[in-house]
């Protein structure tokens, strides 16, 4: 099917990218507005599109009409519709909550920062559509320009977080160029499907197990894959809380999306299983990453650098599911695609909420009181922590359910099956350990105050509890936490839904 609604929604935002400054130029509170506008269009057209692939199948646009592979086409299938939804959902939802915070951290920055946000959000989107590998190098730049700038308008060290990431960030995407490169001058081609097609031919060519292995170094940056993963605890830590709140359940979402999309829609399932074997470095690599970013989470005492560690323990599950290379497994991948970014939203959200009444978003230094100055961003904050451990009925049971097994699948060939279906089962433990700190410091611990201190054994804590008054966020900032915590339980509840009527569809042919 042929239409031109694959590349609405980059384009959508890259005129809101000009649109909002101008719109801003004589007052800076029209700014918001106007993004949330198209955010609210794209969310619409996002899921007009996931029911129209689902109904008509995968639709086409040949940019220019030029046919490919001469021109630049982009594609919605499956994956693309589904990726694109939960971007735009996810940035709806963020975006809400960003105005009352935004306002209070970044005063005098509004118009360039929501117009950053923006152009971020046409380069995500464009990513996931485009079939053209270097139109999709086009895309990540966009993206990725917008993103340093978001990083650096947050605290005092954000400006070097931001560096150490444009460094970072410059060094994968031009590994990823440089195997598009080497994939031209091979094939002549940089359409997807045009490569697919003709990549047997050329699968003894040194050139293109080259190209492979810098494409998936340079996603391996992008999506923070461990030991690549340097730039991601000081970038999702000082940068302002909606930066943290809208990139980290989006980012490395998308160059998850790339990594899927390249390494079975366009090198294909048998060429990275058995010409070059490069699903098995991506599986191990993942695999110490989940326990790694666990390990290093349980030792932060700040909220999001801890979430900013557990965010590349998930970023493995996500790479684990790639690798293991079999239908469960890559079920389980793009089902945490969807499960994370909700539960890191959410999370990052109640980080937010700490620092805009708190003033820090410290562990140590949250009040036993907090459970009841700000009950209902507690309650968002326990409902994503038990959908990161990963008890049932909450979402992330389920995408760790779909990895489980097909870790016990991949054992049908190889023992280390087994090795990756522990892994699985320590990180979950450790995920409780780290979350659990906090709600055992919140919930477990009776209400002291600072009149305790000066009062005999006699004064009665219970009367204490009883008159701390509700302190909440406002309601722009509660709804969106909410209605993400809900969605874990919800998100859950329809898994098999998801998983029969989207996911299952992107299971690439050959693949057993």
């Amino acid at each position: 099917m042929t239409t031109n609604s694959p590349v609405l929604i980059p384009l959508l935002f890259l005129a809101f990218g000009l649109i909002i400054p101008l719109v801003a130029w004589k007052r800076d509170n029209w700014a918001w507005p106007a993004l949330i506008l198209g955010v609210v269009a794209s969310v619409g057209i996002s899921i007009f599109n996931v029911f129209r692939v689902i109904h008509h199948g995968t639709i086409h646009y040949h940019l220019g009409h030029w046919v490919p592979p001469i021109g630049i086409e982009y594609v919605l299938d499956h994956l693309s519709a589904f990726v694109m939804l939960v971007i735009n959902v996810v940035a709806l939802l963020v975006l809400i909550h960003a105005r009352t915070i935004t306002a209070h951290e970044l005063q005098g920055k509004l118009p360039s920062y929501y117009a950053a946000i923006s152009l971020m959000l046409a380069g995500f989107n464009g990513i996931v559509v485009t079939g053209d590998l270097f139109n999709l190098y086009v895309f990540l730049e966009i993206s990725s320009l917008s993103l340093y700038g978001l990083i650096a308008s947050g605290e005092k060290k954000s400006p070097v977080a931001a560096f150490r990431y444009l460094i970072m960030g410059t060094i994968a995407a031009s590994f990823y160029l440089l195997g598009v490169g080497f994939l031209y001058v091979t094939m002549g081609s940089l359409n997807m499907a045009d490569v697919r097609a003709i990549l047997p031919s050329y699968v003894d060519q040194p050139t293109v197990l080259i190209a492979l292995a810098l494409m998936v170094l340079g996603m391996g940056i992008k999506m923070a894959l461990f030991p690549l993963h340097g730039w991601l605890p000081d970038a999702y830590t000082y940068a302002p809380s909606t930066s943290s709140a809208i990139i980290a359940p989006t980012g490395t979402k998308v160059a998850s999306y790339v990594l899927i999309r390249l390494l079975f829609f366009v090198f294909g399932f048998s060429f990275i299983t058995k010409t070059i074997p490069i699903a098995n470095v991506v599986t191990w690599l993942a695999a110490v990453g989940i326990i790694f970013g666990s390990i290093m989470a349980i030792a932060q005492k700040e909220l999001k650098r801890m979430l900013a560690y557990s965010s590349v323990a998930q970023v493995g599950y996500i790479g684990l599911g790639i690798g293991l290379a079999n239908p469960m497994g890559l079920v389980g991948a793009v089902l945490h695609i969807l499960n994370h970014a909700f539960m890191k939203a959410c999370l990052f959200l109640v980080a937010g909420n700490f620092r805009f009444k708190l003033g820090h978003s410290n562990i140590f230094k949250l009040e036993d009181s907090i459970r009841k100055k700000m009950p209902w961003t507690m309650a968002a904050f326990t409902a994503a922590a038990l959908s990161m451990v990963g008890l049932p009925p909450m979402a992330g049971f389920f995408s760790k359910w779909y990895l489980a097994l097909g870790t016990i699948k991949s054992t049908a060939s190889s023992w280390t099956g087994w090795i990756f279906l522990v892994v699985i089962l320590i990180s979950s433990l450790l995920n409780a350990v780290y979350f659990f700190r906090v709600l055992e410091k919140v919930y477990m611990r009776p209400i002291t105050s600072k009149k305790d201190v000066h009062h005999d054994d006699h004064h009665s804590g219970g009367n204490e509890e009883a008159d701390i008054k509700s302190d909440e966020v406002n309601v722009s900032m509660l709804v969106p936490t909410l209605i993400l915590a809900v969605g874990l339980i919800v998100l859950g509840l329809l898994n098999a839904i998801i998983v029969k009527g989207i996911i299952a569809y992107i299971i690439p042919a050959g693949m057993k």
